[in-house]
């Protein structure tokens, strides 16, 4: 089978392509100068030039705090460029994987995992840009395409939590981080091996939306003393704090754990435990230095 990744250059999409090639398929990835997904004519043009069989969307606007005064800027990005995708898919016959995010959901008043057939309520812009992604693809291509909701991703490159974790242990004595967010931290390399497991068993029968999030939950604060346990650090240098120390543009869902029924209907084998995973993960990363710190933690010296 031939695979096509649009945003190959970001985390997912880099550890996607580095999957599929692992597996021996033949993939191409093309980041945003390559494949620019708002516009229709560049969708159509790489698709008729790489012709692919499946593809994979993991091109997007993430910025969550700059959509709520730009949120035109990311509908156009979340919304319209996957509804270009998925015609131009409809047109030549390939399946279409869509990465979506736990922030469709509101994460008020909830305290067991989201099924995948729960009503969005998204809060944020982010989150309703990334709903009208959904929307649109399966309006498009309803038997051929799988929405995909990941959340809380990290990974070995890219700016994420466990990479500012890791960064600031060295730096700093003391860490307030979050404890009052509960999610599914979940590493970006897993999320990329499903990818290539449900590629292929989408199609008539089997579509619509399936969750990609490692299992177990935590909190940002539980996530950070992780990391650094697995550092040699000690994690009671964490102290955990209400998110209304963080204030934000955008409101974070207070739960947003994702349910994976659908993919064990579809016979595929959930992600691993979050802690699992990180253990896995940790040997990929390396202490870099992160300009500034995360919307989930602050830190100070003794």
């Amino acid at each position: 089978m031939r695979w096509l990744v649009t945003g190959a250059g970001g985390m997912l999409g880099q550890d996607t392509v580095a999957a599929l090639t692992r597996r021996g398929e033949d993939v191409t990835g093309l980041g945003h100068a390559a494949l620019d997904i708002t516009r229709p004519e560049s969708v159509d043009e790489a698709l008729a030039a790489h012709r692919p069989d499946i593809v994979v969307n993991c091109a997007a606007y993430t910025a969550v705090d700059d959509a709520e005064t730009d949120e035109k800027t990311a509908l156009l990005i979340n919304g319209e460029g996957p509804r270009h995708l998925a015609r131009a898919c409809a047109t030549t016959g390939a399946r279409l994987l869509h990465l979506s995010t736990d922030y469709v959901f509101s994460g008020e008043s909830r305290t067991t995992p989201y099924p995948e057939d729960h009503p969005p309520d998204p809060r944020t812009a982010y989150g309703r840009t990334k709903l009208a992604g959904e929307q649109a693809v399966l309006a498009e291509l309803p038997e051929t395409s799988a929405i995909v909701r990941t959340a809380w991703l990290y990974g070995a490159t890219g700016r994420n939590f466990v990479r500012t974790m890791l960064d600031l242990q060295a730096r700093r004595d003391t860490l307030d981080v979050v404890d009052d967010q509960r999610g599914q931290p979940t590493w970006s390399a897993d999320v990329a091996e499903l990818l290539a497991d449900l590629g292929p068993l989408i199609g008539p029968g089997l579509s619509g939306v399936f969750h990609a999030t490692s299992s177990g939950e935590t909190t940002w604060y539980g996530l950070a003393r992780e990391v650094f346990r697995h550092a040699g650090a000690d994690p009671e240098r964490v102290r955990p704090v209400d998110s209304s120390a963080f204030p934000r543009p955008a409101p974070r869902p207070p739960y947003s754990a994702l349910g994976h029924d659908r993919l064990r209907q579809a016979g595929l084998t959930p992600i691993r435990d979050w802690p699992e995973a990180l253990a896995a993960a940790f040997p990929s990363f390396g202490v870099t230095t992160t300009e500034g710190e995360s919307a989930a933690c602050r830190s100070s010296r003794s």
